[in-house]
């Protein structure tokens, strides 16, 4: 099953980014939802889970570290992580959703990482072929991630959706929850890598600088840290989203367009800039890596939490 979490694309263009559980799906907004995320009393992922890296297409070392220290970050074991505010405490924002279950929170490490630089399935690929692509990962207890290059055309990437979140089918043995992410560099950076890129739509307010200096894989991040609160929260379609659950508004999804304090349409909110090199971001990370992450609907006040 797929679940596109709708990603609001700007809250500036009255689109909504979805992804498939979760796919950062651009539609239009016709109905008002109700502001509000219930359990739908299914599955929630909990206790040690691999996030297994599936990297389809050319990436440099650079590009792969930038996504790898993320998901590494996520856990904040790592002793050079120590500036706040930082990935890690963004990641327990989502506690609140384990709060009155009978499951904990679960732990996030980077699993196995495996490069598929020879584009084994083309350069132009259908939901099938992400599936086919998430099964080559080690598939429990993890989420695998496929990460699609530049020059890869996906099915509804930059028309319906950023990145996705979806689930295999039942089997003998088991299901298992997948999320797929493309760069958007080259096809839709102002749809799916803002406000690192000016938006297709609504004001044409100047860019923020990326924090890791690559707009594409700073963009990547972005919706890789939504799919991630989606696929833990709402892995098979039956645990936490508002709206229908053919296109469910999940844990970051709820949030869209929201990164600091005081967001609105078209402007990401306060947000922390970099002395040196005039980024913004507002959230640190291992290796003093530097990250912007999405805000986090919280389910007791019903509103959208940012770290700053």
């Amino acid at each position: 099953m797929e679940s596109s979490s709708i990603l609001l694309l700007f809250f500036l263009s009255s689109f909504f980014f979805q992804s498939s559980l979760s796919a950062r799906k651009l539609t239009a907004l016709v109905d008002k939802q109700p502001l509000t995320i219930t359990y739908h009393r299914g599955t929630l992922l909990s206790g040690p889970i691999s996030l297994n890296l599936i990297w389809y297409g050319n990436f440099t070392a650079s590009q792969r570290a930038v996504i790898s220290d993320f998901v590494a970050s996520l856990s904040g074991d790592d002793p050079n992580q120590q500036k706040q505010p930082s990935v890690s405490s963004w990641w327990k924002m989502t506690a609140k959703y384990y709060f009155n279950s009978k499951v904990s929170q679960p732990q996030l490490t980077v699993g196995e990482q495996i490069l598929e630089e020879s584009y084994s399935l083309g350069k132009s690929l259908k939901n099938v072929d992400l599936a086919a692509l998430a099964a080559k990962g080690v598939k429990r207890p993890a989420i695998n991630v496929v990460l699609t290059a530049t020059d890869v055309a996906v099915e509804g990437f930059c028309m319906s959706r950023c990145a996705t979140h979806a689930s295999s089918t039942r089997s003998s043995s088991g299901r298992f929850a997948y999320i797929w992410v493309g760069n958007s560099a080259a096809q839709c950076p102002g749809l799916c890598a803002w406000p690192f890129h000016q938006p297709v739509y609504g004001p044409q307010n100047p860019p923020l600088l990326a924090p890791n200096g690559d707009v594409g894989v700073d963009g990547m991040v972005m919706n890789l840290a939504s799919m991630v609160a989606g696929a833990v929260t709402n892995p098979f379609g039956d645990g936490f989203f508002m709206g229908p659950a053919t296109a469910p508004l999940e844990a970051a999804t709820a949030c869209p367009g929201v990164y600091g304090k005081g967001a609105y349409p078209g402007y990401a909110g306060e947000l922390l800039v970099d002395p040196t090199t005039g980024a913004s971001y507002n959230a640190n990370g291992a290796h003093g890596r530097e990250y912007l992450l999405p805000g986090i609907f919280d389910p007791s006040t019903a509103s959208c939490a940012t770290l700053v």
